[in-house]
């Protein structure tokens, strides 16, 4: 892996993270200009609700500025601005998936109460994002520090954004909590690191654990301290514990956004760490292989018992995890491609999911699954978007989640991992089963005497019509969006 020197063209591979760091402005003093009170509260409202659109349009702006000019070259990747970062197609990817939840995410948002008017927390959902992109990015141990820091701080502060909201206060510090006990454990996993290499580059250290001066032993339990980090990011167990109580507390639309750019984020973080730092030796495997089985496991079990859609969702979450595990420990081309794919149709089935609960309750004010009685007679086109977003969740065919799946299980049997493979196809039969639980609520269940019809304001419109088109597409037409992710994983085994 060769260090490039620095050239003009290094500035292109960050541009979508410079948009977004000129958007964070742009928001703040957006803010600023707007009436924040002394009008009437509808027209005052309007007015500022064009933040969050700015925000959502910024952020799609530097999605298409990044496909348009970052794209980085097929097979290639390279060290820039001395050696922090990685400019290659694997990153990108990532990165590209984040940048459009953080848009999905603040239109979401836009008629939320407590959190769609109030410009400072669109710039605290940038900051974010750009954290996120930058853990997908880094390749060093500091920076890599860094953008887990900036990543967790603004996690924290929007989960508990709605400070009035008791659920809200305590969901952020139960978030707090856990998210900087296993950032502290990551970060002693990271100076064991350095103590033993005195590098700290991924690709450097790569090549004095490879040289075999450095015993198993030590390699093992730094990657069990570090996967205690990661862990916690992608919610797999048994570092899932905040999951549930951090979902259901926090504003949905950041839940949304937890949910998707965040798990994101972990496995790319996850490529970057094990298949990079620690690519010469796989004493790590079987901790990873044993994490991939139970976290599929416990997740959809412990859903099962879930009466909160929310919280089923949240271990849904985990359970997803768990999934996308199965594709990594294959630790193949194939495997890898697998992983990517699946984020691909995880954050868009997600997000429609989330949406949908959203609506529900801003409508019926309750998050309940027994609320959702008649939600097909309610609003049909709503239901629908949720029953789309179920099955593809599920696993069904010809969505987006059928073929995540299948791709999942056909790197586990390639790499002889036949069993993990029968236990994913016997969890997702599990999970089948209590998302239908909740669609039969929705189609079969009588509504509730008295109740309206539930509206679906247009930007919400647009953005199920968005996802909702993304499943249909990544299930009907997988192959191309499969073959991306295939490009970006040659060359890592």
């Amino acid at each position: 892996m060769s260090l490039s020197s620095f050239q003009p063209l290094h500035i292109v591979a960050i541009l979508p993270e410079i948009a977004l760091v000129v958007l964070a402005g742009l928001v703040m003093a957006l803010d600023l200009m707007l009436p924040d009170k002394g009008q009437q509260a509808s027209i005052r409202q309007r007015s500022r609700r064009s933040i969050g659109l700015t925000t959502a349009v910024g952020f799609f702006v530097a999605l298409v500025l990044g496909l348009l000019f970052a794209r980085p070259e097929v097979g290639g990747g390279e060290l820039i601005f001395g050696g922090m970062l990685r400019n290659d197609l694997m990153a990108f990817i990532v990165r590209m998936i984040i940048i459009f939840a953080g848009g999905m995410t603040a239109l979401l948002s836009m008629d939320v109460e407590d959190v769609g008017q109030r410009g400072e927390y669109y710039a605290i959902l940038i900051a974010a994002v750009i954290g996120m992109n930058f853990m997908a990015f880094s390749s060093d141990l500091i920076m890599l520090y860094l953008a887990v820091e900036t990543t967790g701080i603004a996690g924290y502060v929007l989960t508990g954004f709605v400070h009035r909201d008791n659920k809200s206060a305590e969901a952020g510090l139960k978030y707090f909590l856990f998210g900087a006990t296993a950032s502290h454990v990551m970060l002693f996993g990271f100076t064991l690191i350095y103590g033993f290499t005195g590098e700290t580059n991924l690709y450097a250290i790569a090549r004095v654990l490879g040289s075999g001066q450095i015993s198993l032993v030590p390699i093992a339990i730094i990657a069990v301290l570090v996967m205690v980090g990661i862990g916690f990011k992608v919610a797999a167990v048994p570092f899932h514990f905040w999951t549930p109580d951090v979902y259901e507390g926090a504003p949905t639309p950041v839940t949304a956004f937890v949910s998707t750019a965040s798990k994101a984020a972990g496995f790319g973080m996850l490529i970057r760490m094990f298949l990079a730092g620690f690519a010469t030796s796989d004493s790590w495997l079987p901790m990873l292989i044993a994490m991939a089985a139970v976290t599929m496991t416990l997740g959809n079990l412990v859903a099962l018992a879930q009466r909160n859609i929310k919280r089923l969702l949240a271990y849904s979450s985990v359970a997803h995890s768990g999934y996308a595990l199965v594709a990594f420990v294959a630790l193949s081309d194939l495997g890898i491609a697998a992983t990517l794919f699946y984020l691909m149709t995880y954050v868009l089935t997600n997000l429609a999911a989330f949406a949908i609960v959203i609506l529900f309750a801003r409508a019926a004010g309750s998050d309940e699954i027994a609320d959702y009685a008649g939600l097909s007679r309610r609003s049909p086109y709503l239901a629908l978007a949720m029953l789309v977003a179920f099955l593809s969740l599920a696993g069904m065919p010809p969505l987006a989640g059928f073929f995540g799946k299948i791709y999942v299980f056909a790197a586990a049997v390639k790499s002889g991992l036949i069993w993990l493979a029968f236990l994913g196809v016997l969890n997702a039969i599990v999970g089948l089963y209590y998302y239908l639980v909740v669609l039969k609520v929705v189609y079969i269940h009588p509504a509730p005497e008295g109740v309206g019809r539930i509206e679906v304001p247009t930007v919400y419109r647009f953005a199920l019509g968005v996802l909702v088109f993304g499943i249909l597409l990544l299930g009907t037409a997988s192959g191309p969006w499969f073959n991306w992710a295939l490009q970006a994983a040659q060359g890592w085994l």
